[in-house]
């Protein structure tokens, strides 16, 4: 097995109805755009790094689509999503669920994005 190298890395491929709008949507919490075609975008925030491919027909309200982010302070990321305006609730897009100790022994909360990808934050510990 080769050796992983700082490069290593996986992440999430997920929809949007509207590239400018999750733009300024993901803008809004402190991600970066890196790339922006027509058809693929990057966003940046630090290390963590979210791609989007158009998807116009996308219901929200049926998306399975989700991604794990793992940070050092998730209480700092659910607070940069609450300051940008996302309410904490249970129901709409998007929305904050509030980080909390959860059963199976991590911090996490909960981000659903206007186009319903679920975003879950955890806190990596060790980090």
């Amino acid at each position: 097995m080769p050796e992983p190298t700082s490069r290593d890395r996986a992440v999430p491929n997920l929809p949007s109805r509207d590239l400018d709008a999750t733009e300024a949507f993901y803008g809004g919490l402190g991600f970066e755009r890196a790339f922006r075609d027509e058809g693929w975008m990057i966003l940046r925030r630090g290390e963590v790094a979210l791609e989007f491919f158009p998807f116009p027909g996308l219901d929200p309200a049926t998306s399975s689509h989700r991604c794990t982010i793992r940070v050092a302070d998730v209480d700092e990321l659910a607070s940069a999503v609450a300051a940008a305006g996302v309410p904490v609730r249970e129901t709409g897009f998007p929305r904050l669920h509030e980080v909390r100790l959860q059963d199976w022994g991590l911090r996490a909360g909960h981000l659903l994005d206007p186009d319903g990808n679920l975003l879950t934050l955890i806190e990596e510990p060790g980090t």
